[in-house]
């Protein structure tokens, strides 16, 4: 049986899950449900998703549905999938997504077919259910986190503040700026192989949206 602390945690990835998912018709029930989870959670990650909700209260959902394409999908650098930072366009993101497609199998979860399994908001999913793994994953991932985190709040993102949230919820402490996380991404991988990460590659869109990419 989970503690308490435990409950929370995984009630904190459950609503950073739904609040990095496309805002579509259903948004404001999304909304009002993540908003009822984490009133009363306790802790600077709880009081940061409170303050991501209350910034995307009033924002009509046609507006918000165009302001989120592009933030995540017309941006390298805010895109939601984790191994882009580190792994780009090369062969060796396909292990990558494999590892991510062979834990969520290890652990009974099985991710829709018509996304990718580094998708950020799945992973959340499976770290608010199955915490241990989820976590160690995230953590592994941590540079590309960060990296994200950076990368929202120099676009003046309220979404800034949910990577705020789980970051915070993982060990160590945030990068102080994104040439620190930099730093904490090459640190990964091989020299060779960042090519993720700054100068990126082209970015290729995983999704129906059109228009080019902005940095």
């Amino acid at each position: 049986m989970r503690s308490r602390a435990g409950r929370s945690q995984s009630a904190l990835f459950q609503a950073a899950s739904l609040l990095l998912r496309h805002p579509g018709d259903e948004w404001p029930e999304r909304l009002a449900l993540v908003r009822t989870a984490v009133a009363a959670l306790p802790g600077p990650g709880a009081a940061a998703l409170r303050g991501v909700c209350r910034a995307l209260t009033d924002v009509p959902q046609l507006e918000l549905s165009a302001r989120y394409v592009a933030t995540f999908d017309r941006s390298r650098r805010r895109t939601l999938h984790l191994t882009y930072y580190t792994d780009g366009d090369t062969r060796r993101r396909g292990a990558s997504l494999l590892r991510w497609r062979h834990l969520y199998r290890e652990h009974g979860w099985r991710a829709p077919e018509d996304e990718l399994p580094d998708f950020l908001p799945l992973a959340l999913e499976f770290t608010a259910r199955c915490p241990g793994p989820g976590r160690r994953a995230l953590q592994e991932h941590r540079a590309a986190l960060e990296l994200l985190r950076t990368a929202l709040d120099s676009h003046r993102s309220p979404y800034a503040g949910v990577l705020t949230a789980v970051c915070g919820a993982l060990p160590g402490a945030s990068p102080a700026d994104r040439a620190a996380a930099l730093r904490m991404a090459r640190g990964g991988p091989p020299p060779t192989e960042t090519v993720g990460l700054l100068p990126f590659p082209t970015f290729r869109q995983t999704g129906p949206q059109t228009g080019g990419t902005t940095p």
